[in-house]
C-alpha cells in the first residue's frame, strides 16, 4: 500500500483524510507566531481550514466542522466545554500541556474525546531549572546576591552536589531528565513512582510507589516534585508528609500547586522542617500580590516558567503535526492519555 493510500484510510473528513478544520486557542504565550504555526500544520494536513479560538473558547469563524482542536494553557473548563459542545464533529484535544487536568472535563468525558499531551516536549527546559536551582543552593547564591545589595563583604561555606540527595517524587519524563542531568554530579538519587513495577532507570534508586513518600522525605536534601495533578495527588505533600522532611531540606515544585497542601508548606517553611521551597507552581495563578509565598527569606518564587525556551514552540508543533501525520493515516496517536487514570 502506497502513502497515498494510506493516507486516505484516517478518520479525517477533509482532502486526502485531513481533519475538515482544525481549532487553535492561544498556545503558549502572546507571542505565537500564527503564520508559522499554520505553514507547518496545512503542510501536515493539507486543506484542513484552521480556525483561531481565543482563550475564552470564542471564535469568529463557524467551528461546526472542526475535528481537532490544538489546546493552548488557557482553554479549559467551561470555555472548553462551551466550544466543544458548538462542535460535534470534534474527535481529539491536543493539550500543548503535560498536565491535563483543565481538559478533562465532563463534556470531554461524556463524549469519549481522544486526549493527547506535550508530553517529552518540556522535560528538558524544566529539569536544567531544577539543576539551576539546586546548583543555585548548593553555592548559597540566594545570600550571595543578598550580601551583594548590602555591600558585605562575607565568604560563606558551600558544599558539594556529590554529598547531596535527590529526592524524585515521579519518574516521569522530567524525573528522568532531571536524573540524567544530575548523574554527572554525583549526588545520590531516590525516587518513587505510582507504578514502582515499571523498568529501572540509569543512576536512580526506587524506593517504591506513594507509599513510601514519607522515606523519601526523610533522605532528600532536595525533594523535587514531578507528578501529574490527579485525585489520587492532589493534596498529596500536607502536614504529614511534611513532617517527615529530613530537617534543613528543601522541596521544589516544578509540577502542579494542587499537588501541595499551601498552609501546611507555610508552616513547614516557618517552623521547619523544610529549610526552604523553590516554588514554580500555585492553586492560584498568578499568585496574588497578598501572598505570604513573596515574603518568606526561605522560598523562592518563579512565575510558573521552568518549562519556558525558545525551542519549546517547535517541539510542540513537531508532537502535533507527527500527530496530525497518524490521525490522517488511520493509525494511533502518541501520547494518549488515559481518561481514567487522568496523566
Amino acid at each position: 500500500m502506497n502513502a497515498e493510500s494510506l493516507a486516505k484510510v484516517g478518520p479525517g473528513h477533509g482532502p486526502d483524510g485531513s481533519p475538515l478544520a482544525i481549532a487553535i486557542s492561544p498556545v503558549l504565550t502572546g507571542r505565537d507566531a500564527f503564520g508559522v504555526m499554520r505553514q507547518k500544520i496545512l503542510q501536515a494536513a493539507p486543506g484542513a481550514r484552521l480556525v483561531p479560538v481565543s482563550a475564552d473558547g470564542v471564535a469568529d469563524e463557524p467551528v461546526d466542522d472542526v475535528e481537532v482542536l490544538l489546546r493552548g494553557w488557557s482553554l479549559g473548563g467551561d470555555p472548553l466545554d462551551r466550544l466543544i459542545g458548538r462542535a460535534p464533529k470534534m474527535r481529539w484535544i491536543h493539550s500543548v500541556s503535560v498536565g491535563v487536568e483543565s481538559v478533562l472535563t465532563p463534556c470531554v468525558r461524556l463524549r469519549g474525546l481522544t486526549v493527547t499531551n506535550g508530553r517529552g516536549v518540556f522535560d528538558r527546559p524544566i529539569a536544567e531549572y531544577v539543576l539551576t536551582m539546586i546548583l543555585a543552593l548548593c553555592r548559597n547564591l540566594p545570600q550571595l546576591i543578598e550580601l551583594q545589595r548590602e555591600r558585605t563583604w562575607q565568604p560563606l561555606e558551600a558544599r558539594e552536589m556529590a554529598g547531596t540527595t535527590i529526592g524524585l517524587v515521579g519518574l516521569g519524563g522530567i524525573g528522568c531528565e532531571v536524573a540524567k542531568l544530575a548523574r554527572p554530579f554525583g549526588p545520590r538519587i531516590v525516587a518513587i513512582r505510582r507504578r514502582p513495577t515499571v523498568g529501572p532507570v540509569e543512576g536512580v534508586e526506587l524506593l517504591g510507589g506513594l507509599d513510601a513518600l514519607p522515606q523519601l522525605m526523610a533522605t532528600s536534601d532536595f525533594i523535587v516534585l514531578g507528578l501529574p495533578l490527579t485525585g489520587e495527588t492532589d493534596g498529596l505533600i500536607d502536614d504529614d508528609v511534611l513532617a517527615a522532611a529530613k530537617p534543613g531540606s528543601w522541596l521544589i515544585n516544578v509540577a502542579r500547586g494542587g499537588l501541595v497542601d499551601e498552609p501546611a508548606l507555610l508552616r513547614a517553611l516557618r517552623s521547619g522542617p523544610l529549610g526552604g521551597a523553590v516554588l514554580d507552581a500555585f492553586r492560584q495563578e498568578p499568585l496574588p500580590e497578598t501572598s505570604p509565598f513573596y515574603r518568606l527569606s526561605n522560598c523562592i518564587v518563579t512565575p510558573h516558567t521552568s518549562w519556558s525556551s525558545a525551542d519549546v514552540l517547535g517541539r510542540t508543533l513537531d508532537v502535533f503535526c507527527d500527530n496530525l501525520r497518524l490521525y490522517r493515516a488511520g493509525q494511533p496517536l502518541d501520547h494518549v492519555v488515559d481518561l481514567a487514570a487522568g496523566y
